[in-house]
């Protein structure tokens, strides 16, 4: 008699749960009447995974509006499978409010869904409630036959050979679970530290200092960062804004009128990173009118073509000339139809001419510069990438001023529709980001790429900068410009940070905080089931990241065979896509993605149910 085919998702947060909403859509389809048993392991309970869990502190928010955050696909995503529609989290807490779903959270959350509103950021707690409820759904509506199982653990090892089960090992057990297929949903990883930050941590060992290596924000321990001493904090991306709320508000601090009343337990934070600046707040407005025909110049076709090219593609010689066109077609064509008055041309005939003009050529300048009399409504993707470039000042207290005019003229721009370009490139990085997962493996340079989006688009609420402001105000923040610098001082035995913005000066510390992620790494990855992964064949790149086949998230082997019992789909892979979650009607590339490995699964087990096999 044969056994019951077996699914094994390691990793049951978001990605994972998609997997699931993705077998219910299509077993109908593509497995009517077998049996199958789905196994979802996690040290964490399913829906929101490590990241989104429950227990985490109320004052982390997430950094898209309520309305702007889905799990449901919709007619907008390119996929095989069908559409499913379900609520966008406002749209659940509506529902929670009217009694026609269920929220499975404490009073407090409870409380927030009672008040949330379309435009409001809402607490990560909030979004976990939200998690365990699709999640509860997409079990739910798996047909009769599907049946899921749950095991709270790590997942440490995948065995097994190409042709027969696979056995996964989860720690504390003796016994492996037995798949037929693997499918790796496990998010964004830990890292062991590299050289630079073994020496760092080193130098923090020997002279009694305090060093904050890449992590999850809320995962550090930040209770060793005394009060009233400065700290060097190295990023200035969503990892430092968490670290600031946590380092203010969470130690008391609160605000008043739009002033910061210190509590008296808060470190000085001296902040900087590459650029030396925040990410751009979210833009405060919606859209309005038409939207620019995306995709038009980075769409399949060119895809299709990039494809086909011999050899390995290089980001900067083959992609961006695409991006950069894309990007500049929807931020010219909202600019003509809706901001018309600061053109010159018809759009119809600029299009033309824009269409056949070679990326960065003179041709596309002039073009620009005649069409669009203003410097200011004109996309320049490097001043965007690098603002404060060639920007010298002669002390920090000058800085201070400088950035804070900075991110003020930010916030206004970003909450200004007169600059509604702005959002239209919002939706061309998305529809980029959605062609660029098709492409695969993209290199070092992808690195550079998704840093760029996340810049741009990924940035935190416009409440969070107004609050920075306020702290830069109070004196509990202090910048440190662009291009920062990291040392260590043996003779004082304290960390010491510059950068090229205020040259010649420094500032001395004795804790340093890295405020970012740990980077994806093949070699230095703390999950030992990636390493497994390696050490059994499977391929990673120079950046880091683990192969797959972009067109069903197939892990590949070294030689790029597709492994056809595992599959690996998140940001540790070469098909990441932009951002944690889908705004609704925007295509959804991640939804794409989950499609397709649930069709591929489910055709491989199709056969698997067909078939007498043994059971180990």
């Amino acid at each position: 008699m044969s056994a019951v085919p077996t699914l094994v998702v390691i990793g049951a947060g978001p990605r994972g749960t998609g997997v699931v909403e993705r077998i219910a859509a299509n077993a109908p389809e593509l497995y009517a009447g077998r049996r199958l048993d789905i196994h979802l392991v996690d040290p964490h309970p399913p829906g929101g995974g490590r990241i989104w869990r429950q227990d985490q502190s109320p004052l982390l928010r997430m950094n898209s509006m309520a309305e702007d955050v889905t799990m449901f696909t919709d007619d907008t995503v390119e996929q095989d499978g069908p559409v499913r529609p379900g609520p966008d989290l406002h749209t659940w807490a509506q529902d929670v409010r009217a009694g026609r779903a269920t929220a499975d959270a404490d009073p407090a959350v409870l409380a927030e869904i009672h008040g949330l509103g379309p435009a409001e950021f809402p607490s990560r707690r909030l979004q976990s409630a939200y998690l365990r409820w699709v999640h509860e759904q997409a079990v739910a509506a798996l047909p009769p036959g599907i049946t899921v199982h749950e095991h709270r653990g790590h997942a440490t090892r995948v065995s097994g050979s190409r042709a027969g089960r696979q056995q996964v090992w989860i720690q504390g057990r003796t016994a492996p679970l037995l798949a037929d297929l693997v499918v790796l949903t496990i998010g964004h990883l830990d890292a062991e530290p590299d050289a630079e930050q073994r020496q760092l941590a080193d130098f923090a060992d020997r002279h009694g200092l305090v060093h904050l290596p890449p992590d999850f924000t809320a995962d550090s321990d930040l209770s060793a960062l005394p009060a009233g001493e400065p700290v060097i904090v190295r990023g200035f991306g969503l990892a430092f804004v968490d670290l600031m709320v946590l380092l203010t508000e969470g130690r008391g601090g609160r605000y008043e009128n739009g002033t910061y009343l210190p509590s008296g337990r808060e470190p000085v934070l001296h902040v900087g990173s590459r650029r030396g600046v925040p990410y751009h707040s979210k833009i405060g407005y919606p859209w309005q009118g038409e939207r620019p025909p995306l995709p038009a110049h980075f769409g399949s076709g060119e895809v299709a073509a990039l494809l086909e090219r011999p050899g390995p593609l290089d980001f900067r010689r083959d992609l961006w000339p695409l991006v950069a066109k894309e990007l500049g077609f929807a931020h010219y064509h909202r600019l003509f139809t809706a901001h018309q008055e600061r053109t010159t041309t018809a759009w119809t005939d600029f299009e033309e001419k824009y269409a056949v003009a070679e990326p960065g050529s003179p041709e596309l300048e002039t073009l620009i510069a005649e069409a669009v009399p203003d410097p200011a409504d004109r996309l320049d993707l490097e001043a965007l990438d690098r603002p404060l470039d060639g920007v010298r000042h002669a002390s920090y207290d000058t800085l201070q001023t400088a950035l804070r005019d900075h991110i003020t003229a930010d916030l206004a721009r970003r909450h200004d529709p007169r600059h509604s370009p702005d959002l239209a490139v919002f939706l061309g990085l998305l529809s980029v980001y959605g062609q660029l997962t098709r492409v695969g493996d993209i290199g070092g340079p992808g690195a550079w790429w998704h840093g760029f989006f996340s810049y741009l688009a990924s940035g935190p609420p416009g409440p969070r900068l107004r609050s920075l402001l306020a702290l830069s105000e109070a004196g509990v923040v202090r910048f440190l410009g662009a291009g920062m610098t990291v040392a260590t001082d043996e003779d004082q035995g304290l960390f010491r940070a510059g950068s090229a913005t205020v040259p010649g000066q420094y500032v001395t510390a004795r804790a340093l905080v890295e405020a970012r992620l740990p980077d994806p790494s093949t070699d230095r990855t703390r999950s030992t089931l990636l390493r497994a992964l390696y050490e059994d064949g499977a391929a990673g790149t120079d950046g880091g990241l683990l192969r797959v086949d972009p067109a069903d998230g197939r892990v590949l082997d070294r030689d790029g065979t597709p492994h056809p019992r595992r599959f690996a789909l998140g940001p540790y892979t070469t098909a990441r896509s932009a951002g944690a979650f889908t705004r609704p009607r925007t295509g959804g590339p991640a939804f794409r993605q989950n499609d397709a490995t649930a069709r591929a699964a489910l055709a491989f087990l199709t056969g698997a149910s067909c078939r007498d096999r043994p059971t180990a």
